[in-house]
């Protein structure tokens, strides 16, 4: 029987083939020698790492000070010579992690990932050892198992100490809210303070962060005992406290009273440096007044503005409301005017000063430079021309309203927005009747006092010309027509056609005039309608005519030629009289309608008695046209609207709904 020697591991990926030599020998006989070949193919063989199955385990060092649940070890599988536990690689293979040992404050998860504890470690002992015993086992059965020991070092963050953990603070009666006691200060990182005792009566507070102890009302002859923490933020459990002692001493002397206590005002900003704003009626304990100091505390901004002379609290510089440095302080200084008996600090009263400065309308409105624009006459209604730039020193800069003196109006046809100053075309305009308009526009400032009515306003000169465009050519459809007619009785007038041309809309009217092809003088234009002038024996003849259309007035005048080849038939004796055909195009709303009429006859020979005489043949086509009434298109119109702005509201309650 040949077994496998314990403790040896196989892989197959370095040795895949044994050749083991096996003798036997029976008393008395020769010995017999064979050959065994043993053959190591790939499995799944679950194997554990040599540091973490080793006896000892694998080791794993951390601070002290490590966050809660933080992983420490993973343990998972490494696909080398088989599958192995204990580095870092993921698995494809499902694995249950088991921990053999309970006693650990360590958490083991399904994962195999081995964390800190819930609470973190105890940063106050020295270097602790935690040993875990883990089994893991595949689905398949197969199973290793190791261990890992974790050692907690202790932290290289300083601890948080208070220095002075007892400290005493003697006060003087008479301190007013929000005054700083004391300031209690502990080492560490990120140290933040709090109270902890007393919680009632609450006479102190402190920072949170500087560690200041103020008090939170005036401080009378008491006793108090207070409490401080100190704590890390980012670790709550490394704290440490300190007590305080504060006596609050009687003094004979009692802080001044002034009236007033507090002093809010509004002054405009034209208040002259040097004007008084309040004096103060301070008295002491004594009754008074000769040995109180007065001082004036706050920001830069409101030193530098305001000062004290005496009781007397003044404008030192000018208040500018017109000013970024104004706008950014939001139009309001404030300061605290201290009043103290012999310069003692302790005996002291604060009144605090809220001074809101006005706006006052100084300047007027000015008016751009060169206010001049040009426009085309074509321009359509509701068309930019410029804008009207005026400027204000007053705060708010430029808040202007602009308006046009005399209005719109057909001898100004133009508009400016109340806002923005924009000019805006609401009229025809024509080059020819004028070629520039001189505009007057009223600048008026809005929003730069505190009383409304007390305005200011300019008049602006600003210029419009308007660019000349030349006119458009005359457009006439078709431009070549051919065209018949058949003469008639000398001396009569006979109309041969219409010619439809159009021009630009705000030029004159059109003239026409034949320009060759006319030298008999058969033709001639009755406005836009050709004539033909029948005279004597007419031969068939073509009339090739060149008719020019002339649009514009004066220098701009300009033409479109229209070519008319008219094809002259002479009027014949048989009876009835000569076929005639005649085609006339008319527009009817939008709609080209042809309208045509042809009579047939033939002329009058001899013929048979036994023929009977042909009746002319009449062929009239008629096409149905539908032309409602003007009313029934607004009936209907109006109709339709009121049924979109029904199904508007419904829509919108629903939605609303």
């Amino acid at each position: 029987q040949v077994t496998l020697r314990a403790g040896a591991e196989l892989d197959a990926r370095r040795v895949n083939q044994y050749t083991l030599i096996l003798r036997a020998a029976c008393p008395g006989e020769e010995e017999v020698e064979e050959r065994l070949f043993v053959r190591v193919t790939a499995g799944h063989v679950l194997r554990c790492d040599t540091p973490f199955a080793s006896a000892e385990g694998d080791v794993v060092q951390v601070l002290a000070d490590v966050a809660p649940r933080t992983p420490l070890y993973a343990v998972l599988p490494q696909p080398l010579a088989g599958l192995r536990v204990g580095q870092g690689l993921p698995s494809p293979f499902f694995l249950q992690f088991r921990l053999r040992n309970h006693n650990t404050p360590l958490t083991l998860t399904r994962r195999g990932l081995v964390l800190a504890p819930d609470n973190g470690f105890d940063p106050s002992k020295d270097t602790q050892t935690f040993r875990l015993e883990v089994e893991v086992r595949d689905r398949h059965g197969h199973n290793c198992s190791g261990a890992v020991r974790v050692e907690v070092l202790p932290s290289r963050r300083p601890r948080v100490t208070f220095p002075e953990p007892h400290r005493a603070v003697t006060v003087t009666e008479g301190i007013g809210p929000w005054e700083v006691v004391t300031q209690v200060h502990a080492r560490g990182d990120n140290v933040r303070y709090a109270i902890l005792a007393p919680v009632a009566p609450a006479l102190f507070t402190i920072d949170e962060v500087t560690g200041e102890i103020r008090s939170t009302r005036r401080l009378e002859m008491i006793r108090a005992q207070l409490l401080i923490r100190a704590y890390d933020t980012l670790h709550p459990d490394d704290r440490a406290t300190a007590t305080v002692n504060v006596t609050v001493q009687g003094t004979g002397r009692q802080a001044p009273r002034c009236v007033p206590a507090i002093f809010v005002s509004q002054v405009p900003e034209t208040v002259s440096p040097g004007s008084t704003l309040v004096t103060l009626r301070c008295t002491d304990s004594t009754g008074s007044d000769g040995c109180l100091h007065y001082a004036l505390e706050g920001p830069p901004s409101s030193r530098s503005h305001f000062c004290m002379e005496g009781p007397q609290l003044k404008v030192n510089s000018t208040l500018d409301y017109d000013s970024e440095a104004m706008a950014a302080l939001g139009f309001q200084f404030t300061a605290t005017i201290v009043v103290t008996v012999a310069g003692q600090p302790l005996q002291s009263t604060r009144v605090p000063v809220l001074v809101t400065v006005t706006p006052v309308n100084e300047f007027r409105p000015t008016c751009p430079n060169g206010a001049a624009f040009t426009v085309p006459e074509t321009a359509a209604f509701g068309s930019v021309v410029g804008r009207v730039a005026g400027a204000d020193r007053d705060y708010p800069p430029d808040s202007l309203e602009y308006s046009l003196e005399g209005g719109s109006g057909p001898a100004q046809p133009f508009s400016i927005d109340r806002r923005t100053g924009e000019i805006h075309v609401v009229g025809p305009l024509h080059s020819q009747q004028q070629k520039s308009y001189r505009l007057t526009v009223w600048l008026m400032d809005t929003h730069n006092d505190l009383d409304l009515t007390k305005r200011q306003s300019r008049l602006c000169d600003v210029s419009v010309r308007l660019q000349a465009l030349p006119d458009q050519l005359p457009l006439c459809i078709p431009e070549v027509q051919e065209l018949r007619v058949t003469a008639g009785s000398p001396g009569s007038r006979q109309p041969v056609t219409r010619l439809v041309c159009h021009g630009s809309p705000d030029s004159a009217a059109l003239t026409y005039t034949i320009a060759g092809g006319n030298e008999d003088g058969r033709f001639r234009m009755e406005g836009s309608t050709l004539v033909y002038l029948p005279s004597g024996q007419v031969e068939p003849h073509p009339f090739v005519l060149l008719v020019e259309v002339w649009g514009g007035s004066g220098a701009r005048r300009r033409s479109s030629p229209v070519a008319l080849v008219v094809h002259v038939t002479p009027r014949s004796t048989p009876v009835p009289a000569s076929t005639t055909t005649r085609h006339t195009v008319s527009r009817a709303r939008g709609r080209v309608v042809l309208q045509g009429a042809l009579s047939l006859a033939w002329p009058l020979t001899p013929l048979p008695p036994q023929t009977l005489r042909k009746e002319p043949l009449v062929v009239v086509q008629t096409e149905a046209l539908w032309l409602p009434p003007a009313w029934f298109v607004a009936v209907l119109t109006i109709t339709g609207a009121l049924l979109l702005a029904t199904l508007g509201c419904v829509a919108r309650s629903l939605l609303c709904r």
